[in-house]
């Protein structure tokens, strides 16, 4: 387990610990058998490179990658359509409550943030499919590049719970936002795809904004910079020792590359 503020969630378990869960139930009359899938079907073996095996039932080996930590961090996209302005200003009102509502708690921010984040990817994933269907025509590979964002989005949400605690009204706080955001933005993607994408390129911004904060708490040492969680470092392919500043930094540069997509 992870040794931080914060408890494990049974979906971010590896396999090895949801063998020894289920071992545990068997002792008081479960089943012995270790299942991995959120469905309760046993899913394939996967194993590493190296022949190990694979211990994430969240990811496979072939998802993973190294972050390019030398994109553009600066890059900022002036709003100068009608458009553009009225997706920077929603953004920008949307940041002040933010700020007062988690102040300098970058931990919990970065979780309430990536369980928004991770939903325009599968929004317009979504609407591109359904479209794509309707109109028997090819994507440009677009649904692809929106959902792996979803995913990734996902991905530093699953990591950033393993270091981080929210509160109980924290967590009632995400079914509010997700469900007024989810259908806010399904709809603004069938008014216009392109003011959804401007949106998306400023919650962004506004991300690496909030996560170079992160980075300087950390190097004052107000946050404690603690060893990196073991899914982060499988994921992202970071060296064994890495920290969570290395953690923010990768998902940085995420931010960054996302921003620049849409």
């Amino acid at each position: 387990k992870f040794p931080v503020m914060g408890v494990r969630w049974r979906s971010s378990l590896t396999l090895g610990e949801k063998e020894q869960v289920n071992n545990k139930n068997s002792e008081d009359g479960g089943n012995k058998e270790v299942v991995a899938s959120y469905w309760g079907i046993k899913g394939e073996e996967v194993k590493k490179e190296d022949g190990t095996p694979w211990k994430w039932n969240c990811f496979r080996p072939w998802e993973t990658y190294q972050a390019d930590l030398t994109i553009d961090l600066k890059k900022h996209h002036v709003p100068t359509t009608f458009l553009d302005k009225l997706a920077y200003w929603t953004v920008k009102s949307l940041r002040f409550p933010t700020d007062v509502f988690f102040q300098r708690r970058y931990g919990c921010r970065a979780m309430m943030l990536e369980t928004v984040a991770a939903v325009p990817g599968m929004v317009g994933g979504m609407l591109l499919h359904c479209k794509s269907l309707r109109r028997f025509e090819h994507s440009g590979g677009w649904i692809k590049t929106l959902l792996d964002e979803a995913e990734n989005e996902r991905m530093h949400l699953m990591t950033f719970m393993e270091v981080s605690q929210p509160r109980w009204y924290e967590r009632a706080l995400v079914f509010t936002v997700q469900g007024v955001f989810f259908n806010a933005y399904f709809l603004a993607y069938l008014a216009s795809p392109k003011l959804a994408h401007r949106v998306v390129g400023y919650l962004e911004e506004e991300a690496i904004h909030s996560y170079t904060e992160f980075l300087k708490e950390l190097d004052k040492g107000t946050i404690e910079n603690v060893p990196a969680p073991a899914i982060a470092i499988d994921y992202w392919r970071l060296p064994a020792d890495s920290t969570l500043r290395d953690v923010v930094m990768v998902v940085r540069a995420d931010e960054a590359h996302h921003r620049d997509v849409n």
